[in-house]
């Protein structure tokens, strides 16, 4: 056990009456929100919205679910650069094909998994292709998760009973990356590898194969971009120069691979090819909850309970006095703000960047709320 156990503990049995009382109105007052806020995806309701819907239709339930839009595209760009063609090419002429943007370049997505996907996958299968070998890497990355897992809750000092009930949790969170009808969406693997850089990671002590790992989901999905910012503001913030250096030089790195990425796409760009949709729309609470709930396992849930769970998931995570539940708050909270003001109901998808990980909050809730209850008391 390393010195971070010495330290693990509950965050709020030290504070006084009047803070304690002060979360706990405001904590209330936001689970009421969040139960009636509505959860959507574009314009439809959560129950029907994007990972929920497993059918192709109601008549027939065992009919082969229609293909998404996005996903269509991924499949078609990895299959053709599977036979040799360019990607940049192939990106800007499936994405015209389905009338979709390519300005701004961000809007074509990296190449890293296409590549990945193109290698591991059976490219002549037709629509539902890369299954065999995608399924081989999902089934590993949980593997290591869950074992990451279950080393830093042993290293943080969580007692037997918590423990066990933390990896329950964060399997039914990080089975989501076993769903092989999304195994070309960039969010989904991005978020895996979140999940085991940080259980990966040993503030100031191991760190390089976390850095590594957040390295690879940073070169798969941009969005990863500020899981890693915090990753180098944490390091500082502990004085360890070493650990900040190495994960600023990632981020250097990947903005030197991000701007040769836009410049090529902008080769492909044409004066007749439309500027996308803005994804700065601010909405509020509904935004947060509706981009995780609807990405991840929270879907099978009526949305009055999948709100409220988020906000309990991030309580839990606050309460747990460790190294890991203090950087898993700030990121919790960050994404959740980001979300509020960023990003169209039919991006919801993004919330898988940050699902996995996030269910182990559920395990330290029970000891959040007594100790908030007691403390106001």
């Amino acid at each position: 056990m390393d010195q971070s156990a010495a330290i693990a503990g509950d965050r709020f049995a030290s504070w006084g009456r009047l803070p304690a009382r002060l979360l706990l109105l405001a904590l209330g007052l936001l689970l009421v929100a969040s139960a009636l806020v509505p959860i959507r995806a574009g314009k439809q309701e959560s129950e029907v919205a994007g990972f929920v819907e497993n059918v192709a239709g109601q008549d027939n339930p065992k009919a082969e679910r229609p293909r998404d839009d996005d996903l269509a595209l991924y499949d078609r760009v990895i299959r053709r650069i599977g036979q040799g063609e360019n990607y940049y090419q192939v990106a800007a002429e499936e994405h015209r094909a389905a009338n979709y943007p390519l300005r701004p370049g961000v809007a074509v997505r990296l190449p890293t998994l296409a590549f990945i996907a193109s290698a591991l996958g059976d490219t002549g299968r037709g629509a539902e292709v890369l299954v065999p070998g995608l399924l081989g890497a999902a089934v590993l990355l949980l593997v290591c998760t869950l074992s990451a897992w279950w080393k830093r809750f042993g290293d943080e000092g969580l007692d037997p009973r918590t423990r066990r009930i933390a990896m329950a949790l964060l399997f039914f969170g990080a089975a989501l990356g076993l769903n092989r009808y999304y195994f070309v969406l960039h969010e989904l693997w991005a978020g895996m590898l979140i999940a085991l850089a940080m259980g990966l990671h040993r503030p100031g002590r191991k760190w390089l194969a976390a850095l590594l790992v957040a390295g690879l989901a940073l070169a798969i999905r941009e969005h990863v971009l500020p899981f890693v910012l915090l990753m180098a503001a944490m390091a500082f913030w502990r004085r360890d120069r070493k650990e900040g250096a190495a994960w600023t030089a990632l981020i250097l790195a990947f903005f030197v691979y991000l701007n040769w990425h836009l410049a090529q796409v902008a080769q492909q760009v044409l004066p007749s090819d439309p500027l996308g949709p803005a994804w700065l729309e601010l909405r509020g609470l509904s935004g947060w909850l509706s981009t995780v709930v609807l990405s991840s396992n929270l879907r099978f849930l009526p949305h009055f309970l999948a709100g409220p769970l988020v906000v309990l998931m991030v309580l839990g995570w606050a309460g747990w006095k460790s190294p890991a539940g203090a950087f898993a708050t700030l990121l919790y909270l960050g994404y959740g703000l980001a979300f509020m003001i960023a990003g169209r109901p039919d991006n919801f998808y993004w919330g898988a960047v940050i699902a996995p990980a996030m269910f182990v909050g559920l395990a330290f809730t029970p000891m959040a709320v007594r100790s908030l209850l007691k403390a106001a008391r």
